[in-house]
This record gives C-alpha cells, structure tokens and sequence, in this order.
C-alpha cells in the first residue's frame, strides 16, 4: 500500500498497466486481495457498489499459500482436512484490499486453508440493498464483463448457477472446484445471483501460486522489461 510503489495489479484499469510498465518499484498483489480487488474494483468505479460498503470475503486457499512449514504439516498427513483462521480480524492482506478496491473501507476478512495444494476461491456476499438502486444480477455481470473485455488473463464466467451449471463449471452440476486453474495465470470470474431474493454471491478462481502470485510476478516483470506480456507463462 506504500505510494512509492506501483501496485502489481495490471488489469486493475489501463492507467496501472501503462504505469507497471515505466515503475522501477512493483509490488506484486495477495493472492486473496487479486481475487477480491478483481472482483469488486469494476463494480465500484461503475457505481454499483457505493465506496464505504462494508464488505464481507470468505475464501479457501490450498495449503502451499502457507509456505514451506504448512506444506510440510499438510503433506505429513497429520494436519486438519479444512481450517480457518484469521481470527484477529487485522490480516496484513486488508488495507491493500480497502485501498485498490476503491472501497475505503476495511472489509472482515475470513480466509481458510485445507488439504489441497493449490488453487483458491474467493467469495463476497451481496445483498442489492447495499447496490446502487435497481441492480439486478445480470447488471453485476455485464459490468465485469465490459470491465475486463479482451483480458488476457482474466475471463467472466457465464451469469448465474443455471448458465454455469451448462457450461459444465460446476463439479457433479453443484461444486465450485478451487484447483481448476492450477499451474496457471488465469483468473475466472462467476457472478452467482437470485433476483427474487436480491442477494447475489461474487466468486473468483485463480491458482494461489499462478495469478496470486509468481504468475502476476512474471506478468509485472514482462511489462516493466517491454516483453510480451504472457512471455513465460
């Protein structure tokens, strides 16, 4: 969050990506803050999310986010199938959240780990009474889908379980499988919502280690060196 650095985040708008590409000081994004600033940065700049919503993210991350010594534990067979933790509600990945997402506001943060190695899925409720006044889900959808139209990295899924269901996102038509993207630098976006009940739920998909980590850390690289930018990846 320091603003002598230049935030690593290339798809945040056009301005960030020209800027990655004259700064000498990068600093490369969470791997959860990638999911939620993906996720909802589009959603505040159209004005669908007024700035100052508090905000609530539930997120699961495979257990190599935790590093060598956690890799170890997991990989040991002795560790807990699924665990969340977090509970000092202050996790270092909240003020980058607050800032880039354009919010101003520190969202409550409950991440989770659990016996896979890589892969993750951030998830942000929302009720339409926080929105901007006659959003529907489709209009969340299509303004992440203008938001990052001709992304190289990152994709808007189809809107809603029904479509998503057909496309065959959905392990045995009802599961959101955190590892699909493994090994890469891509982030998929879903837009889950019920009209009826004006509440919609905000997913992102990314590998912990790809697009929330040392992929966007090539990705930064290639554009501050005038390479291609999916150059190794």
């Amino acid at each position: 969050v320091d603003d002598d650095w230049t935030y690593g985040f290339p798809e945040l708008s056009k301005e960030q990506h020209e800027a990655i590409k004259k700064s000498k000081r990068i600093s490369n994004p969470g791997c959860y803050p990638t999911g939620f600033i993906g996720l909802t940065r589009p959603l505040v700049d159209a004005g669908i999310i007024p700035k100052g919503t508090p905000l609530t993210i539930n997120a699961i991350s495979g257990y190599s986010g935790g590093g060598k010594g956690l890799m170890e534990i997991y990989e040991s067979g002795d560790a807990e199938p699924w665990g969340s933790y977090g509970f000092t509600l202050s996790h270092k990945h909240i003020p980058e959240m607050a800032k880039y997402s354009g919010l101003g506001k520190k969202p409550i943060f409950q991440p989770a780990v659990a016996s896979f190695d890589q892969g993750m899925v951030v998830s942000v409720p929302l009720h339409y009474a926080w929105l901007k006044k006659g959003t529907k889900g489709k209009d969340i959808h299509a303004a992440l889908a203008k938001y990052y139209e001709g992304s190289q990295f990152i994709e808007v899924m189809p809107a809603g379980e029904s479509e998503i269901k057909e496309a065959g996102l959905l392990e045995r038509g009802a599961f959101l499988r955190p590892d699909t993207l493994k090994n890469t630098n891509k982030m998929q976006l879903f837009v889950f919502y019920n009209d009826e009940e004006e509440v919609a739920v905000l997913c992102a998909r990314l590998d912990n280690l790809g697009k929330g980590a040392s992929g966007a850390a090539v990705q930064n690289l290639n554009l501050a060196l005038g390479l291609e930018e999916d150059t190794g990846l």
